[in-house]
């Protein structure tokens, strides 16, 4: 009886402990040979940048974070299709307004960029740029730690992904960022693999169109 017990405690401790820290590593490894340079990007041929938003300032201004994957994105080509994805779930909070004018006013081109405005997580990001944009191929620009979760999300729903890292600066508070993201990328493993439709979907959007069809 005693082994018996013995032996559901170590299973318990296994999944509790060291499950969720072998997904981490299996999603880092199996993301990291995606992640390419700068001037790799630049003479690579996507269907689109994605751009993958975050936090927006109080004054309406993006974040250092932000404003980083923003200009990482310019970098590639000002002349490119760009999805701009994030959380717009409120009149009162607007990251892809934000990263579109933003992105307007370092001369892309209007009707090249694009508005997911129900990229609430990484994973509806990723999933609405195949299934509603019909994305076939992207660049993906984010932080490192972060790029290594969405181009797992992109491999595992079949969307031919690489990625740029935008780390341009060092963030405070990074270290709890990254013991946010073991949780984050159990979560979407999980989802990965059971290809989970995200809450929000609609029609669709051609790239090939004018971006104005997602102001709003």
């Amino acid at each position: 009886m005693k082994k018996k017990i013995l032996k559901i405690v170590v299973i318990i401790l296994f999944v509790i402990l060291f499950l969720p820290l072998l997904i981490d590593v299996t999603v880092k490894q199996s993301a990291k040979d995606r992640i390419v340079t700068l001037e790799e990007a630049k003479k690579l041929d996507a269907d689109a940048i994605l751009v993958l938003g975050c936090l927006v300032r109080s004054d309406g201004q993006p974040s250092a974070m932000l404003k980083d994957r923003l200009d990482t994105a310019l970098e590639i080509d000002t002349d490119a299709t760009f999805i701009m994805s994030g959380d717009h779930g409120t009149k009162y909070y607007d990251e892809v307004n934000t990263m579109r004018n933003y992105a307007l006013e370092k001369g892309a081109k209007k009707e090249r960029v694009f508005m997911d405005h129900a990229g609430f997580c990484t994973y509806d990001s990723i999933y609405r740029a195949k299934e509603i944009f019909s994305a076939k191929k992207v660049i993906i620009v984010t932080q490192k730690y972060h790029l290594y979760r969405a181009l797992y999300i992109a491999e595992k729903l079949g969307l031919d992904a690489v990625g740029v890292a935008s780390d341009v600066h060092t963030y405070r508070g990074q270290i709890n960022r990254e013991l946010r993201e073991i949780v984050a990328r159990n979560k979407d493993f999980l989802l990965s693999h059971l290809k989970t439709k995200p809450k929000y979907l609609g029609e669709k959007i051609d790239l090939k169109g004018d971006a104005s069809v997602t102001e709003g």
